[in-house]
């Protein structure tokens, strides 16, 4: 008899969907949790008389209540479904490129096309047809991760679907500012236009224009509280400020895991929700061709981060949209080199929580992320004396660029809180502060990597942005579907 039928390893967006599908799922088990609140990504944290959320800038996958999408469905079956306001983003984004491009794109196929077509005339044939080829290359993708035959799918997907999103672009529109207003969203997937393959954008995009862009009242805190209540009304348990420091097997399968201070705990399964180099040294011995798969892989990339709490309201800075994209320039290769860099930023996401408030800022005052990737190696390099400095310094390139567009930021700042690749690292527990886990190049696709489906210790599962998309809605679901496998296997209480 063991002491459960499985132990989850961190309660991150995958860590908690899995637990909770399993306890629900009538399999008892143990969520374990180095810091001390649930969530990973998925928290917020208090400065002064304001909220900050963490990670969550546009969550993909819920769709409207007559319209539900897959993360709809999911809190459901999870039993959270009731417990969650959702805040539905009208826009996609506005993208801005100072002196050469400002456009907001709506969350809707035929607004947006006359909303670009306005903004760049002579197009509208060639949006047609690019947004047909986004639903034509998502539905064969859907189609092709659900083992259709090759056969059966239109041969087209196969013609663009690994192509780089920078060619396809190139096929249809020569304005490369119609380009940067089109691609503005590859930062959520860490790769510039020419690296990221075309199915993984096509993808992206289409879970926006279709089933839109939404926020959570309470922020993802709200979501992340809610799963793990759902799993302790289940029966199951939850140990905070834990860390697991060993993955027990026994005859080459999982039989456990061991605590810090030396605690053990059996188990049948042990799904991880931490870094796959984390659940492999865990582990200790790593087969052969789990190390040689890793050794291929590289850490992908952080971010630089200002949360600010703002003495003034969103309209009275200028705030329209929920999520803007500010850029120096067109150059999005460029921009991706410097993220190895302190250059001063070249590009950066903004988001204003209190367009429609989630509920963390005061009145009249308003909650604002200012947000660049970067890899952490430029901060590796940075000894410890001269941390802060360098800090500091470059949050301001950062004020810098958004200056351009939001004027008179820097005059209402009340609350800031900076975290780097560094912070990143030492809260997540990631290697390198990475927030999507490996580089999502075409290498690290569903087509070419098997982590999540072989991790190649019976007993061992993983679940989460290293063995996976990243993003929350690819983790939300990824603990929930490794959950329903095992759950489909039987495994005894």
């Amino acid at each position: 008899m063991t002491d459960y039928g499985a132990v989850v390893i961190g309660a991150g967006n995958a860590g908690l969907t899995a637990a909770t599908t399993l306890q629900r799922g009538g399999i008892p088990t143990l969520l374990i949790e180095r810091h001390n609140v649930p969530g990973g990504c998925a928290t917020s944290f208090r400065r002064g008389r304001f909220e900050f959320e963490v990670a969550l800038h546009q969550l993909s996958g819920v769709g409207g209540p007559d319209q539900g999408f897959m993360l709809r469905r999911l809190f459901d079956r999870l039993g959270v479904a009731d417990q969650l306001q959702f805040v539905e983003e009208p826009e996609l984004y506005r993208v801005v490129v100072p002196g050469q491009l400002d456009v907001t794109v709506p969350a809707d196929w035929t607004a947006a096309i006359d909303t670009l077509d306005a903004s760049f005339p002579g197009n509208r044939e060639q949006l047609v047809a690019f947004f047909d080829l986004v639903k034509l290359v998502t539905m064969c993708q859907i189609a092709a991760m659900r083992g259709v035959a090759a056969d059966q799918i239109d041969r087209r997907y196969f013609r663009v679907a690994l192509h780089p999103l920078q060619e396809v672009l190139d096929d249809f529109f020569t304005d490369p500012r119609l380009q940067t207003a089109l691609s503005a969203y590859w930062g959520y997937l860490g790769q510039p236009p020419s690296r990221l393959p075309f199915q993984d954008y096509a993808l992206l995009l289409f879970a926006y224009l279709e089933f839109k862009p939404w926020h959570l009242r309470g922020g993802s805190q709200a979501m992340s509280s809610a799963l793990l209540s759902s799993f302790l009304a289940a029966g199951g348990e939850v140990r905070f400020n834990t860390a697991v420091e060993q993955i027990l097997t026994a005859s080459g399968r999982v039989t456990g895991v061991r605590l810090e201070g030396g605690e053990t705990v059996s188990a049948r399964e042990v799904i991880s929700n931490a870094s796959l180099p984390t659940t492999y040294a865990m582990l200790g011995d790593t087969p052969a061709a789990v190390a040689a798969d890793l050794s291929s892989r590289r850490t992908g990339v952080s971010a630089f981060v200002l949360h600010m709490g703002l003495d003034a309201s969103a309209a009275d800075l200028g705030f329209t949209a929920s999520t803007t994209f500010i850029n120096r320039d067109t150059d999005d290769d460029r921009t991706f080199a410097s993220w190895h860099s302190l250059q001063p930023a070249r590009g950066a996401a903004v988001s204003c929580y209190d367009i429609d408030p989630i509920g963390f800022a005061p009145a009249g005052a308003c909650h604002a992320t200012l947000l660049t990737l970067q890899y952490a190696d430029v901060w590796d390099s940075i000894a410890p004396h001269d941390y802060a400095a360098a800090k500091f310094a470059y949050a301001q390139t950062l004020l810098d660029l958004m200056d351009r567009t939001y004027p008179g930021v820097r005059d209402v700042i009340e609350e800031v809180d900076v975290a780097t690749p560094l912070t990143m690292a030492r809260y997540l527990g990631h290697p390198g502060g990475a927030i999507y886990g490996y580089d999502q190049d075409v290498t690290e696709g569903w087509l070419f990597r098997h982590s999540e489906r072989d991790p190649g210790v019976p007993g061992l599962h993983l679940a989460g942005s290293w063995a996976g998309l990243g993003g929350f809605q690819p983790t939300l679901e990824a603990g929930s579907r490794v959950a329903r496998r095992i759950l489909k296997q039987g495994v005894p209480a």
